[in-house]
């Protein structure tokens, strides 16, 4: 079968001009978003828990400066009464609607969005996305905006660049790398409801597999079309050290507190680096970790 590619809206659409200024308002999110909260006082292995503190409220944050950025997606005041509205358990998360009179929304797209607290333990973005095709519509996005706080272990939230794909094609790669990629010897039938269209309000909208004992149905980090943006946002660095260098040592810290036991372990890492020839990454690895022991116990 072949590989699903994503769709290629009419460039003359009015529909597709706006879709193509929301993703510019998305990628510009890092320099536009604000946030009031602020988090002190943390200790440093309460940290994995941020996202499910956090999350939704960043997700909120992220609505209100796309918002305020529509001098971005609209500059030409096309759209004049269109606004981002979050909702409640429905695909998708975000809609670009108008309100009319009669209580009738007028939608112009939607927003798939997903906040990821780049210090999670998992490492990558662990929402499942199993919304079927047939529910997004050629312009609507997937968004996963990366976040942490502005001093890594206290402060402000602030977010990075996120990652934006098609929610269609990203649906529809989803069951093409479940059915044909993944090679499992479970029946890898999926289940996709009828009579679905972009913005109905319906509740079921889901594909479902007819096999998934693990669960890992919708894992979309783990298909591989993130693969490149994931690695790219753990490479940031955070107060000076990349962001997958504080996950590693937080999750040491979380596994087993005892410092010792701690530095005996990147001890072993780092031995390991450098029988596999990587003595600069070794070197590399335990004096950024050593970095991270001293800002953690800095009061």
């Amino acid at each position: 079968m072949d590989e699903p590619t994503p769709p290629e809206p009419d460039p003359d659409h009015r529909i597709t001009s706006l879709a193509n200024g929301v993703r510019d308002a998305l990628t510009a999110l890092p320099i536009h978003f604000q946030s009031p909260t602020i988090m002190e006082g943390l200790d440093a292995t309460d940290l994995f828990a941020l996202n499910t503190v956090l999350g939704a409220t960043i997700e909120v944050q992220v609505v209100e400066a796309l918002n305020r950025m529509r001098e971005v997606w609209d500059p030409e005041g096309e759209w004049p009464l269109h606004e981002f509205v979050r909702q409640a358990q429905t695909f998708p998360d975000v809609l670009l609607r108008r309100r009319s009179t009669e209580g009738i929304d007028d939608v112009a797209m939607g927003i798939e969005l997903k906040g990821w607290y780049l210090l999670a333990k998992e490492a990558v973005p662990s929402f499942r996305y199993t919304v079927t095709p047939m529910a997004c519509s050629e312009w609507d996005l997937l968004a996963v905006v990366p976040w942490c706080l502005s001093n890594v272990v206290s402060g402000k939230p602030r977010v990075l660049a996120p990652g934006i794909w098609s929610a269609r094609y990203a649906a529809e790669y989803r069951n093409h790398w479940w059915q044909h990629i993944r090679r499992a010897r479970s029946d890898t039938t999926i289940r996709m409801p009828t009579g679905v269209v972009p913005y109905s309000g319906r509740d079921h909208t889901v594909d479902e597999p007819v096999s998934d004992s693990g669960h890992n149905f919708g894992r979309i980090a783990r298909i591989g079309i993130m693969d490149d943006w994931i690695d790219d946002a753990i490479r940031q660095p955070l107060a000076g050290i990349p962001a997958r260098d504080w996950t590693a040592f937080l999750r040491k810290h979380t596994d087993d507190s005892d410092p010792e036991t701690v530095w005996s372990l990147l001890s072993t890492e780092a031995a390991e680096m450098l029988a596999g020839g990587s003595a600069a990454r070794a070197e590399e690895v335990v004096a950024t970790l050593r970095r991270l022991a001293v800002l953690l116990s800095t009061d």
